[in-house]
């Protein structure tokens, strides 16, 4: 009996390794040389492509496409509908296998609906990717960022919750009350 939950509809290639735990829901496709961790949550209607890697604890919600060249570290939330691309310049015509370009969604960072996360850009830990973004550029750990293209516009604690530095840089999350400190335009947890 496998340690994972997958509904009837679903399609798991052979060659695809699925950790414990991992549910993947109506007509989801993981595909051979995919990696899920421990946990994973797939939802309907998602395609995990060839070498995509998501760590543990990865939640995927409906009608997502995750291509290959993408690596998902553990506590990733990828929203409704988001998107990530592997080739820049894409033709139908022309064959750029070869030529996929790696992107890495840092330790839990969050991909709100509709986003689309263009290739080669990694997205830095406890990033927050706001509803319909489009991301061109590399995103540090811990930015919200929002707009087409995304532009950041703050900073996010690891709860989600928008940061509000005082004029020492220090910044408290009013749910898990951790500490932040904003330094040479970095964010780090203190406390």
């Amino acid at each position: 009996m496998a340690g994972y939950f997958a509904h009837p509809t679903a399609t798991i290639d052979d060659g695809a390794v699925i950790g414990d735990g991992v549910k993947i829901w109506h007509y989801s496709h993981i595909m051979d040389g995919a990696v899920l961790g421990e946990r994973c949550n797939i939802g309907q209607n998602v395609v995990v492509s060839p070498g995509v890697t998501l760590g543990k604890n990865v939640k995927v919600q409906n009608n997502v496409s995750i291509y290959t060249g993408v690596t998902c570290e553990d506590d990733v939330f990828l929203g409704p509908s988001c998107v990530f691309t592997n080739v820049t310049n894409p033709r139908s015509a022309v064959n750029r296998h070869s030529q996929y370009a790696k992107t890495v969604v840092g330790r839990g960072a969050t991909i709100g609906a509709n986003s689309t996360i263009v290739c080669g850009h990694d997205i830095g830990e406890f990033a927050f990717i706001g509803a319909g973004a489009v991301v061109t550029k590399t995103v540090p750990p811990y930015a919200l960022m929002v707009g087409n293209p995304a532009r950041q516009i703050g900073w996010m604690s690891e709860y989600g919750h928008r940061l509000e530095f005082n004029g020492d840089g220090i910044a408290e999350c009013p749910e898990s009350h951790q500490t932040y400190q904003l330094k040479d335009n970095k964010v780090t947890r203190i406390s």
